[in-house]
């Protein structure tokens, strides 16, 4: 069955509510928002044994931006969905100097991590919607004790509200409505270009005051670029803003040439605030409970930011009816990864002395144990929620 097929005009439903509250809603589990966290979310509900319906304010399925690292953490959730995802193996972390383009150190790593396009990793799910009804084109304006209020102003009775749809959405205002984010110091671009060749690889060109990320996507022939640097102010929260190429290759023009020659080559870029939301003070408020970025927004340093809300769709599949024992289990694992990527954010920015130094010790440790910078992030990676 196609996810066309699977859509639910919104006028059905709401028909349905002019009268009063359709006999069974209750019992109906509402998925709020059509994205990674939110598909997964209602796949694992679905497979549960629950009734699910996702509502979505886009009329298509389709995913901002392009490229995102999916990490064996999870990996391990959608193997569990039965979920084949297209993509290139990732076999290593490149750290590279911005400057020289000198590498620094390259950790190999094991199976499980991939290079996927978002809208890929969005349709594969989206094939696997049996038994869930989709509402596209509907935008919920905010969640009330009934329901859900729409933005043409008129109710949507709902029970179980899993809030799945970011962190500017209607369940993180309802859940969190006083919880303010600080802007970082630092924005990102995002683009992609055409390549002949890349090596299966995360490169992470490193600098003072700013870095850039360079993997490849698809077949080999696309890459994507995440280019970060740090800057006094912000005015805008988003990642929709459309930005002149040419501020980004002024950005990191200092940078050695391959890299400057790959950005004369952006001809369209994204640029964004990265704000700091810490992890939400509450996930739950009556009869919604926030997952991924609505619970918990990181930021891109440590390519988690998918791999967390798949771990979270996952888990809340198996505590509706538990959602503060929900909320105990996964506090304290995302604080410490929203705390692990600030820290890499700080590293890949180091100024000065202490940058050539840590350079020399990254050398070093290339040269002596290149993988043992990564065991450090085995608490990260090598956790299975689907064991939990």
């Amino acid at each position: 069955m196609s996810v066309v097929k699977r859509c639910i005009a919104t006028t059905e439903r709401v028909a349905d509510t002019e009268t009063g509250r359709p006999r069974g809603a209750s019992d109906v589990v509402t998925v709020l928002g059509a994205g990674i966290g939110g598909l997964t979310a209602a796949i694992a509900c679905a497979r549960a044994g629950h009734s699910i319906e996702i509502i979505e304010q886009a009329p298509a399925l389709t995913e901002v931006g392009a490229g995102l690292q999916l990490a064996p953490n999870g990996m391990r959730v959608l193997r569990a969905l039965g979920v084949e995802v297209p993509g290139i193996d990732n076999r290593a972390v490149h750290l590279i100097d911005g400057a020289t383009g000198r590498s620094l150190v390259r950790m190999p790593l094991g199976p499980g991590f991939r290079l996927v396009h978002r809208a890929d990793l969005i349709a594969a799910l989206a094939a696997h919607l049996d038994g869930v009804t989709l509402h596209l084109n509907t935008e919920v304006a905010g969640l009330e004790d009934r329901g859900l209020r729409l933005a043409d102003g008129r109710l949507w009775p709902a029970g179980r509200v899993i809030g799945a749809d970011g962190v500017r959405g209607a369940a993180r205002r309802y859940v969190s409505p006083d919880h303010a984010a600080r802007f970082t110091g630092q924005v990102a671009w995002r683009a992609t270009v055409p390549v002949e060749t890349w090596p299966a690889e995360a490169q992470v060109h490193v600098g003072a005051g700013r870095h850039l990320v360079l993997y490849p996507l698809r077949d080999g022939r696309l890459l994507n670029i995440v280019a970060v640097e740090e800057r006094a102010d912000w005015t805008a929260d988003g990642w929709s803003r459309t930005d002149d190429p040419e501020n980004l290759r002024r950005a990191f023009d200092g940078y050695a040439a391959p890299v400057r020659a790959l950005l004369d080559r952006v001809e369209t870029v994204n640029l964004w605030g990265l704000m700091d939301h810490g992890v939400t003070p509450d996930w739950t408020r009556g009869g919604c409970t926030v997952i991924g970025d609505a619970a918990h927004p990181t930021l891109p340093f440590l390519a988690q930011g998918a791999n967390l809300a798949l771990e979270d769709a996952w888990l809340v599949s198996r505590m509706l009816e538990d959602p503060t024992g929900y909320e105990a289990l996964r506090r304290a694992r995302v604080t410490r990864a929203l705390a692990a990527a600030a820290g890499n954010a700080r590293a890949y920015h180091l100024r000065g002395l202490s940058r050539h130094v840590a350079h020399a010790g990254l050398r070093l440790a290339g040269a002596v144990a290149p993988g043992a910078l990564l065991r450090r992030y085995d608490w990260l990676y090598g956790h299975d929620v689907t064991a939990q």
